[in-house]
């Protein structure tokens, strides 16, 4: 059983930067793909960026250029990097985990809000 948790929400305005982490526990990291995920007021959950096991990064096309997503295998974190934030950024952010291989993301955290002030 994996356990995430994420941290480093918060207000911010509009064009300011802010950092989460996602600690995991539970099972061997490098195993897992490791993602972010977020869900705005009213709105369905939405993919924002993935890192695989193996390396490489994936992004939805709203964030590129504006998010980094990075991951450290030896202290079994994942990071998303949010620069040039837009008040439509403005959503709980859900880190997620599913084994190598996998279709569904299995394991997920509890959310960390972020709100971007305009």
């Amino acid at each position: 059983q994996v356990q995430l948790v994420e941290s480093g929400g918060g207000l911010v305005q509009a064009g300011g930067s802010l950092r989460l982490s996602c600690a995991a526990s539970g099972g061997t990291f490098s195993d897992y793909n490791m993602g972010w995920f977020r869900q705005a007021p009213g709105k369905e959950r939405e993919f924002v960026a993935t890192t695989w096991s193996g390396g490489g990064t994936g992004y939805t096309d709203s964030v590129k250029g504006r998010f980094t997503i990075s991951r450290d295998n030896a202290k079994n974190t994942v990071y998303l990097q949010m620069n040039s934030l837009k008040p439509e950024d403005t959503a709980v952010y859900y880190c997620a985990a599913k084994i190598r291989g996998a279709v569904k993301y299995r394991y997920w955290g509890q959310g960390t809000q972020v709100t971007v002030s305009s």
